[in-house]
């Protein structure tokens, strides 16, 4: 067997193990056409059993089964002879029916005996693949096959993750009970105030009263002014009078003048 298909069948027997509860060794329910075409085909059957389901296997065969290779004469007398070799699985059919029949009664409606079914018969198959979490084998030409899982399996795959999720009724009953939530106030919808980083602050009274307001600032600069423009009249009237400037007494010389009348006093 190839690696790749060795994977996907260990892959697929793992997820009825997990979810299903399959477990070694796997129960096999061989019907009569495979039996027959196991021997025509000269196939190992047990040892073909065990490496397409990853693991060990008890083939079972039904009393129905073994009757229907009887009735078939002595040409089928070495597929008899390994279907006897299969551990007898009990029917309780009183009279022998057709072998599809007696495995899909055997299987059920759930399969709750976890059973994996050997069959060449394409009725049987279909009928299988509309019961959840039933395997089912067949030979293609001389190759052993593990079909992959039906619709069927793989939506009950799906509720059994969801059961999982959930807390059973024993574990739901021992949980203390949840206090029952308040809805949610709705906010009310309305203007809303100002953005506070972008309002201005308020100037106190204080600091009002020091700074001088625009119209006094301005009344100062013009009374400076005027005292500059009276000083540049009464200089030109000076100098219209008298013929020269008025000369200015610097600083210095009003102090030595000071300090002269004060030794002339001593």
């Amino acid at each position: 067997m190839r690696q790749k298909r060795a994977k996907a069948y260990r892959k697929l027997m793992s997820l009825y193990a997990l979810t299903f509860g399959f477990r070694q060794p796997y129960q096999v329910l061989v019907d009569s056409h495979m039996c027959k075409d196991a021997i025509v085909r000269k196939i190992d059957f047990v040892k073909q059993l065990g490496i397409v389901l990853q693991g060990t296997v008890k083939p079972m065969i039904t009393q129905c089964c073994i009757h229907e290779l009887y009735l078939q004469g002595k040409e089928q007398q070495p597929a008899v002879d390994l279907a006897k070799t299969f551990e007898r699985r009990k029917c309780n059919h009183r009279e022998a029916i057709p072998g599809d029949e007696c495995l899909s009664s055997v299987v059920g409606e759930t399969n709750k005996h976890r059973y994996v079914v050997a069959t060449q018969s394409q009725e049987l198959r279909q009928k299988l693949r509309a019961i959840p979490a039933v395997p089912i084998v067949h030979n293609n030409r001389s190759v052993m096959i593990l079909e992959p899982p039906s619709d069927t399996t793989l939506r009950a795959k799906a509720l059994e993750e969801e059961k999982a999720l959930h807390p059973t009724a024993p574990e739901a009953a021992k949980l203390p009970a949840a206090a029952p939530t308040e809805p949610p106030k709705k906010k009310k919808k309305g203007p809303k105030g100002p953005n506070p980083l972008s309002v201005k602050k308020k100037k106190s009274n204080a600091a009002a009263t020091t700074k001088e307001t625009p119209a006094e600032s301005k009344a100062v600069v013009g009374e400076k002014r005027r005292r500059e423009d009276d000083d540049g009249q009464s200089e030109a009237t000076h100098v219209k009078e008298t013929g020269h400037k008025r000369k200015r007494r610097r600083k210095h010389a009003a102090s030595s003048s000071s300090t002269n009348a004060a030794a002339e006093q001593t």
